[in-house]
C-alpha cells in the first residue's frame, strides 16, 4: 500500500494531544476522517490538523469510509466492551487505549470478538515504544542468551504519582460541550461497589506497569503478594525470577521519576522512563557489568534519540496496519494484564480483611 489511511475515534485530550498529533505528522499515514461526540469539538480539531471528514459516531465514520486501512480509538475503556467489537467488525487493525477493559469477563469478550472478526486489536501500552525500553528489552534478551552475566534474578519496578503530563497538554484543543454520558460496561464480577472503584484505581493507573512486568521478563508471572497498605505488588515468573511493583512508595511534584531495575548475577539494567506525555524526551539506560575474574567493571549509559514514546508508538501501529512486527502489544496479553491485575486485588482485599480481623482481636 501507498500511505497508510487511518480513521480516528475520540478527540478529547489523550485522543488530541497523545495521539492524532503523532499521526499527522507522520509522512507514512494520512489520517482521512475523525469521529467524536462532541460535534463542535471535532470540527475545531479536524480544521487544526487538517483531517478532511468529521462524523458524529464512530459508526457513521464506518459506514462513510469504506476503504480505511486501520483505526485509532481513543475513548474510555468503561465502553470498550461495547465499541471495540462494532470497531472490529470493519476488519482493519485497531489501536486502543490501555487497559483493555473494565474488568477481565469484559476483556474475555472483546478477544472473543477479535477472534471472530479476524482483525488485530492493539493496546497502546506507549513505554513499549520508548527508545530506553527496545534499548534495554534488547539487551536483557541478548544477556538471557549468551549468559555473560549469569542468570536473571529480580526486577523491581517503581513508579510513585508526579507530574505525568509534563507540559504535554499546552496545546489542547478544549471545547464548551460536556461529554456525553454513556453506559458503561458491567464492573467486575463478584467484586461490591468499594472493590470495583480499587480496581478500577488499579488499573487505571497502574497497568501499563502490570504490562511492563511481563515485557521485561519474557515470561508470563504471576501475582503472589500484596501488602495491606497497597505499596508493594511482588510476583513470580514461570522461570523463578522475582518481579515487585512499588506503587507510590512517595510523591513529587514537578518531576517524573518512574524506573525499571532489571538484575542479572554480575549485573543489571536500570530504565529511568520519562512522564508520559512529555515530548521529545526518550528514556535513559544505564548497564553495569561485572563479570568478574579479572575484568574491569563497566557502566554503559547509551545515547539515544530525542523521540517520545506516544510518537514512536504511532510508527510502530503504521508498521502494524502494513503488516510489519512490531513491539505493540496485542489483545490476549491485554486480557492477562488484566487478570493479574484481578489476582492483586483478592490478595489485596484478603489483606484488608486479615488487618481488620487482627484490629478487631486486639
Amino acid at each position: 500500500m501507498s500511505k497508510v489511511r487511518l480513521g480516528f475515534v475520540g478527540v478529547g485530550s489523550m485522543g488530541q494531544c497523545a495521539h492524532l498529533r503523532n499521526y499527522v505528522i507522520d509522512p507514512e499515514c494520512t489520517v482521512v476522517a475523525l469521529a467524536d461526540l462532541r460535534e463542535d469539538l471535532a470540527r475545531k480539531v479536524a480544521d487544526r490538523y487538517g483531517v478532511p471528514r468529521v462524523y458524529e459516531t464512530h459508526r457513521q465514520l464506518l459506514a462513510g469510509e469504506q476503504e480505511i486501512d486501520g483505526i485509532v480509538a481513543i475513548l474510555p475503556y468503561h465502553v470498550h466492551g461495547r465499541l471495540l467489537p462494532e470497531l472490529l467488525a470493519a476488519g482493519v487493525p485497531v489501536l486502543t487505549e490501555k487497559p483493555l477493559a473494565r474488568s477481565v469477563e469484559v476483556g474475555e469478550k472483546i478477544v472473543a470478538a477479535q477472534k471472530q472478526r479476524g482483525a488485530r486489536l492493539f493496546i497502546g501500552y506507549n513505554k513499549r515504544s520508548d527508545p530506553a525500553t527496545i534499548f534495554a528489552k534488547k539487551q536483557i534478551e541478548r544477556w538471557k542468551r549468551s549468559g555473560e552475566v549469569g542468570r536473571m534474578r529480580y526486577l523491581r519496578i517503581t513508579m510513585p504519582p508526579g507530574d505525568w503530563q509534563a507540559a504535554g497538554f499546552s496545546h489542547l484543543i478544549a471545547g464548551a460541550e460536556e461529554y456525553p454520558q454513556l453506559e458503561p460496561d458491567p464492573p467486575p464480577a463478584g467484586m461490591d461497589e468499594p472493590a470495583a472503584k480499587r480496581f478500577d484505581q488499579f488499573v487505571n493507573y497502574y497497568i501499563h506497569q502490570v504490562n511492563l512486568m511481563r515485557h521485561l521478563l519474557g515470561e508470563e508471572y504471576r501475582v503472589c503478594y500484596a501488602d495491606v497498605s497497597g505499596v508493594l505488588l511482588a510476583g513470580e515468573s514461570r522461570s523463578g525470577v522475582t518481579g515487585v511493583l512499588e506503587m507510590a512508595p512517595y510523591r513529587t511534584t514537578i518531576d517524573w521519576q518512574e524506573t525499571a531495575l532489571v538484575t542479572f548475577e554480575k549485573g543489571w539494567i536500570r530504565l529511568e522512563l520519562p512522564a508520559p506525555i512529555a515530548v521529545n524526551r526518550p528514556g535513559r539506560v544505564t548497564i553495569y557489568r561485572d563479570p568478574g575474574q579479572g575484568e574491569t567493571p563497566e557502566t554503559l549509559v547509551p545515547d539515544l534519540p530525542h523521540v517520545h514514546s506516544m510518537r514512536q508508538q504511532a510508527v510502530h501501529f503504521v508498521q502494524a496496519v502494513r503488516g510489519e512486527a512490531t513491539c505493540l502489544c496485542e489483545a490476549e496479553e491485554a486480557l492477562a494484564d488484566l487478570r493479574r491485575a484481578r489476582e492483586y486485588l483478592d490478595l489485596w482485599l484478603a489483606a484488608q480483611a486479615g488487618a481488620k480481623g487482627r484490629r478487631s482481636r486486639n
